[in-house]
């Protein structure tokens, strides 16, 4: 358990190390100031709440965060590779994988601070500036803490599943660059794909993976990322669930039996 700890603390290492890393925090932290200071400047009448920011700056943070997630899984394993690292790691008395295990839960762990980081600098951004409400009526929400509470943990949800399919990817390919630009791709495409999906009336549309990591559609009564078909938060979740494990699956199958010369 000890050694876990120490390879776990390696891979973190690897990640907090680097300057790339700080600019990520930078921007999550920076982003919702200046959101905040404009809406104050060129808003000097009736102004929204803080929870209304803290909405409007999540919304933008979220997809920052999912990009920067993508990337440090993408570069995880095939980073190893690329630069010619990964004879060094696997000499080590560690199996692969103990080592795959170790750069998962270093990339969960990186993808949940950066969500809470930027939940925080949202919501302490939006009552800096605009003070505390506790039940806005531009919401229209009566508890705004468990709707945005609830808005984060969907989208984390979220940014686990697609982090582990870029992780997957990193472990299929060698090439960090390939496997970042097309971790990059598929996210992006994601909302094109749903969009076009949306206009078919195939059952296979509901055991797609992108509809899903709408989570947040649910929110509020919603009907769901296809408003078509009946969709419960519980489907949603066991399609994602079944993605997720068919993932690990194949970056474990890869990793373990990748000949390194």
């Amino acid at each position: 358990m000890v050694d876990f700890l120490k390879l776990l603390q390696n891979e973190n290492m690897k990640i907090y190390r680097r300057a790339a890393t700080w600019v990520m925090f930078a921007l999550v932290v920076g982003i919702p100031v200046m959101i905040a200071l404009a809406v104050y400047l060129f808003t000097p009448g009736d102004r929204p709440s803080n929870w209304f920011i803290t909405l409007i700056a999540s919304n933008i943070l979220i997809n920052l965060v999912a990009i920067f997630t993508v990337v440090k899984a993408a570069d995880s394993v095939a980073g190893e590779f690329s630069q010619g690292t990964i004879k060094l790691l696997l000499i080590r008395p560690w199996n692969r994988s103990t080592i795959l295990l170790s750069k998962f839960l270093a990339l969960i762990l990186f993808g949940l601070i950066m969500t809470v980081t930027a939940f925080v600098a949202s919501f302490v951004t939006g009552a800096a500036f605009f003070g505390y409400a506790g039940s806005p009526e531009d919401m229209g929400r009566d508890s705004p803490w468990t709707y945005m509470l609830l808005w984060y943990l969907y989208q984390f949800i979220s940014i686990v599943v697609i982090a582990t399919l870029a992780f997957m990817m990193s472990a299929v390919f060698r090439s960090s660059g390939l496997t970042i630009g097309l971790s990059i791709f598929l996210l992006f495409a994601g909302n094109i794909i749903t969009s076009i999906l949306m206009q078919l009336d195939k059952p296979f549309v509901k055991y797609v993976l992108f509809p899903h990591l709408q989570l947040a559609t649910y929110l509020d009564g919603g009907p769901g990322p296809l408003p078509m078909y009946s969709l419960t938060l519980g489907f949603s979740l066991a399609v994602l669930g079944a993605y997720f494990l068919f993932f690990v699956a194949v970056a474990w199958l890869v990793f373990s039996r990748r000949d390194v010369s």
